[in-house]
């Protein structure tokens, strides 16, 4: 909602935004709405998105919105294209490089018990490598996190190894990961800006393994899953039978990439979740209910960055301050994750994108997405 709506109109919209939160289900809402009631804005908005996504050739749109003790969903489309079974609000989907988020949980998790120092250099505690990638100066643990190390990005030499069904049925370790980022050139930049790059996450969820002597999947759940009791959540492991289906074009032919090996387990885009669950993870997080509030405070970044530890912010108009969450982006599925700052309010929606070439750059929609998810929360705010 605009802010230069009368407060009449708000205390209106107010009202209507609590009666159909009291009545939201996984179908968005049961009872029939008069029709000379308008739904909130926010609400509206989202569902003309869906819509349109549809409309557009995308296999499924999922969203979920919390707003302190309420929760309104949204799901359209279908599990799969081949079997064109409904898809619900509860079903598990690909959350792209939202995966980070979790890792970087884990991350300062370790240095909150004193067993990583952000500013120690990476080899440190991976003493291969300088040998492996032959970095041009020191490289430290918090440039991996924020995307600064100038590491390249293992990607663009797997997807150009071979054919995509040779790459995307390859399972990589995350030493192999590192390995294929060791045969592309690093940047020769002094100053260390963003740049974005998977392998900078593999090389920490394998401190991670590393320093807590098991696998990052089995950290990452016992971190977060287990912690918040988020049952759909995980990293590695056999698909969930629930899981929305992601498609890509390869010359023409429709393919299905909802699991592919090179990222089953990857740090950087593996993860699987729900939107709701997402939300669950991102409120539990900016609260507290996850690290000590100095490290919270350091995931967010300073006040003149927009991307901290995997968390990006964005500006809420309600108070003036800021939502934090991420965007993920992989082949076949994008999503958005906002919170406001005290984790009361949140905003989640994934789509499986309309089918089309795979590509190392963002899908385009992903950034209308954002637009959309903070539009949707902005709208929100309403004055008493």
């Amino acid at each position: 909602m605009g802010k230069g709506r009368g407060c009449v109109w708000k205390r209106i919209a107010a009202f209507l935004f609590a009666v159909l939160l009291v009545a939201s289900s996984a179908s968005c809402i049961d009872a029939p709405r008069p029709p000379d009631q308008e739904k909130p804005p926010a609400f509206a908005l989202l569902e003309d998105f869906s819509a349109r996504m549809l409309e557009e050739g995308a296999p499924a749109v999922l969203i979920a919105v919390t707003d302190g003790d309420n929760t309104w969903t949204h799901a359209a489309g279908v599990r799969s294209l081949e079997s064109g079974e409904p898809v619900t609000a509860a079903d598990p989907v690909h959350v792209g490089t939202i995966t980070e988020s979790f890792v970087a949980v884990s991350v300062m998790k370790l240095v909150a018990e004193g067993k990583l120092d952000l500013d120690t250099q990476v080899s440190k505690y991976l003493p291969e490598f300088g040998n492996v990638l032959r970095p041009p100066g020191p490289v430290s643990v918090r440039q991996l996190l924020t995307h600064e190390s100038g590491l390249p990005d293992f990607s663009v030499p797997l997807l150009t190894a071979g054919s995509w069904e040779e790459t995307m049925n390859r399972p990589l370790s995350l030493e192999q990961q590192l390995a294929l980022a060791a045969t592309e050139p690093w940047d020769g930049r002094l100053a260390r800006i963003f740049d974005y790059s998977r392998s900078n996450y593999a090389a920490l969820a394998l401190i991670v393994e590393r320093l807590r002597g098991q696998e990052i999947g089995r950290v990452l759940s016992e971190d977060i899953a287990g912690t918040l009791d988020l049952k759909a959540t995980r990293l590695g492991g056999s698909p969930p039978a629930a899981l929305v289906h992601g498609y890509v074009t390869i010359e023409g032919t429709r393919r299905d990439v909802s699991m592919p090996a090179w990222q089953a387990e990857s740090p950087a885009t593996g993860a699987v979740s729900t939107v709701q669950e997402v939300n669950r993870f991102y409120a539990a997080l900016l609260q507290g209910r996850l690290l000590p509030p100095d490290s919270v405070t350091a995931m967010k970044g300073g006040y003149s960055q927009y991307y901290g530890f995997a968390l990006r912010r964005w500006n809420n108009t309600c108070n003036n301050r800021f939502y934090y969450g991420l965007p993920g982006d992989v082949d076949g599925y994008g999503m958005i994750a906002v919170a406001s700052e005290d984790g009361s309010k949140q905003l989640a929606l994934a789509v499986a994108y309309p089918p089309a070439p795979p590509t190392l750059d963002l899908n385009p929609l992903i950034l209308e997405m954002q637009d959309v998810a903070q539009e949707a929360l902005n709208s929100l705010c309403l004055e008493n």
